[in-house]
């Protein structure tokens, strides 16, 4: 019979080698999967935990429109359905969210934190895309009226569709509905309360989630160094992968916090 602790929607999970769990959790749109090119370096000495998340890969969509703190909440059950009192966590953008988010109200879990493009600060819109939000806005109003031609509403939730992101078109159901929550998420308020020592490795050319916000990071949570990539994107940890473990490998080999 499965314990009551286990994870919902239950996890596709890769679990590698002996040693100190490093939990490793991906960004949105991708699936532990991407993680491939690095865990050979991570690999000697560690216990190595790739969940897919809830949505992606092996694993089903949440049921419905979840939190970063509900991410975090299926991270705790799987911990413990694994019989992982304590890791590492190593989190790409999305995942960093999830990461900053288990840190910041399950310390006792997260011996060391790995940030590398973490997704969750906020950024305040331009005048542009504040006037896009309430165009789309309007679209999806037409689209629902009921008053309205047939065609005139297909028209509408056609140009909606296209207005939206990649991310939110490739979405659906209780998945889109998480984006939107997610997106206006801001992580900030909790980076004071993480406990764990942390490393922030960031691209500096990161469009997705742009170098601004490691500052922010760096500056907010009590012990954090940030390691910048030159000529790197959103992916510093695939486009650079020999200098990402190396550095990775040195701080987690430190002494426990």
């Amino acid at each position: 019979m499965e314990a009551m602790t286990a994870e919902r929607p239950a996890a596709h999970v890769l679990q590698r080698g002996d040693g100190a769990p490093l939990l490793l959790l991906h960004g949105w749109g991708a699936s532990g999967e991407l993680f491939a090119p690095i865990l050979d370096a991570l690999a000697p000495g560690r216990r190595l935990l790739v969940p897919d998340l809830p949505g992606f890969g092996g694993t089903d969509a949440p049921p419905e429109a979840w939190a970063a703190r509900d991410y975090a909440a299926w991270v705790i059950a799987l911990l413990d359905r694994l019989g992982v009192a304590r890791a590492d966590v190593l989190g790409h953008s999305h995942g960093g969210r999830v990461a900053i988010t288990l840190a910041a109200e399950h310390p006792e879990r997260v011996r060391r934190l790995v940030l590398t493009s973490s997704a969750g600060i906020r950024r305040r819109p331009s005048m542009r895309q504040r006037a896009g939000v309430r165009t789309y806005k309007m679209l999806r109003k037409l689209e629902r009226w009921r008053l309205a031609p047939p065609p005139l509403r297909a028209y509408a939730r056609s140009r909606a569709d296209r207005r939206g992101s990649d991310d939110y078109r490739a979405a659906s159901g209780a998945l889109r509905a998480t984006l939107v929550r997610l997106v206006n998420e801001d992580v900030t308020p909790l980076l004071a309360r993480v406990r764990a020592p942390a490393l922030l490795i960031w691209g500096d050319r990161d469009t997705e989630t742009p170098l601004a916000a490691a500052h922010v990071m760096e500056r907010l949570i009590p012990d954090a160094g940030l390691v910048v990539f030159e000529g790197a994107g959103h992916f510093a940890y695939l486009e650079q992968p020999a200098r990402f473990c190396r550095i990775v490998e040195v701080f987690l080999s430190g002494e426990p916090a």
